[in-house]
């Protein structure tokens, strides 16, 4: 990286500053050529106006044993690559084709362009700029405290079927995360990118960590409505559960809306609102007038677990310094 010094001109009102000839040429920019301009408190900087290029990568088929090919795909996907094609000297068989086909169901904007029998185009044909990491964490939140719901009405109903789609469910969540670490892992690499986001490289790493947050809840949640069904606590077991558990949305949703703002005041608020959870449910698993089941003793821990996902994303808001 080559560093110029310039000397500011003053032409009517104007200030102008001339770019390095070098840098002109390079980039091929003529007069009436755009340049982007991006300004930070004590800096500026100048970059050519052009399209990102697209990114391509081939897979050669058959794979090393050791490989994975769906593995390849998603792998491919989260790291930003815009076509991976397959391409093979022979047929690629039914059974790897019906894997790729599934494994696009994952891949939220990534579609399969051109097939024949040794080969496989796939794009993702969404615009990265007009995607938003904040709408993303929040789709995610949404539908993984829905599962929630759904799991801690469970303890008391005798209606299992929304228990049974719990795990159907966390496809979606699963999706808008690989969505989202994409994006992100774009935006470390593309400082245009995440300029459009708005965010900063350490906002960039902390919607990486509150995303793998969200994506480990809706994993347990599924774990503990497999549990429900399979090992039904009594009457009195499940209601006192029920009734500790199933005001949580309220902190769930104060804990994105203050990491998403941010908000730091708000964070404080739903942190100490948790702690109060967690102390409820402490108070049950250590009771003393009766002897707790075991069972009981599980669901308190995956509550426990559950719920610290939302609070462990609250704690990701910056303090605020004088």
């Amino acid at each position: 990286m080559a560093k110029f010094i310039r000397r500011l001109q003053r032409i009517g009102s104007t200030i102008l500053v001339s770019l390095p000839k070098e840098w002109v040429d390079a980039n091929r920019l003529e007069k009436g050529s755009q340049i982007e301009l991006e300004t930070a408190p004590d800096s500026i900087s100048i970059s050519a106006n052009k399209e990102r290029p697209t990114r391509d990568l081939t897979i050669s088929y058959p794979l090393p044993k050791e490989e994975n090919i769906v593995a390849d795909i998603t792998g491919a996907y989260l790291l930003g690559y815009d076509v991976i094609e397959i391409r093979s000297e022979s047929i690629v068989p039914a059974e790897d084709r019906e894997k790729i086909r599934n494994s696009m169901r994952w891949l939220v904007g990534m579609e399969i362009i051109e097939e024949d029998a040794s080969h496989i185009s796939m794009q993702f044909l969404l615009d990265s700029r007009t995607l938003n990491p904040e709408k993303i964490l929040k789709r995610m939140s949404s539908i993984a405290l829905g599962m929630y719901d759904d799991v801690s009405r469970g303890l008391v109903s005798n209606d299992a079927s929304n228990l049974s789609t719990i795990s159907n469910r966390d496809v979606e969540v699963n999706r808008q995360y690989f969505l989202l670490v994409r994006l992100i892992r774009s935006a470390l690499v593309d400082r245009k990118l995440a300029g459009t986001f708005h965010l900063e490289n350490i906002d960039v790493l902390d919607y990486r960590v509150a995303a793998n947050l969200l994506e480990n809840a809706g994993d347990y949640i599924v774990e503990l409505s497999e549990y429900i069904m399979n090992s039904p606590l009594s009457d009195a077991d499940s209601k006192i559960l029920h009734e500790a558990t199933r005001n949580f949305g309220m902190i769930a949703e104060k804990s994105i809306n203050a990491f998403t703002k941010p908000d730091r005041l708000l964070a404080i608020e739903a942190i100490s609102m948790h702690k109060k959870l967690e102390e409820k449910l402490g108070k049950m698993r250590a009771t003393s007038d009766k002897q707790i089941s075991i069972g009981l003793l599980d669901m308190i821990y995956m509550f426990e677990r559950i719920t610290r996902s939302w609070a462990d994303v609250a704690d990701l808001v910056k303090p605020i310094y004088n």
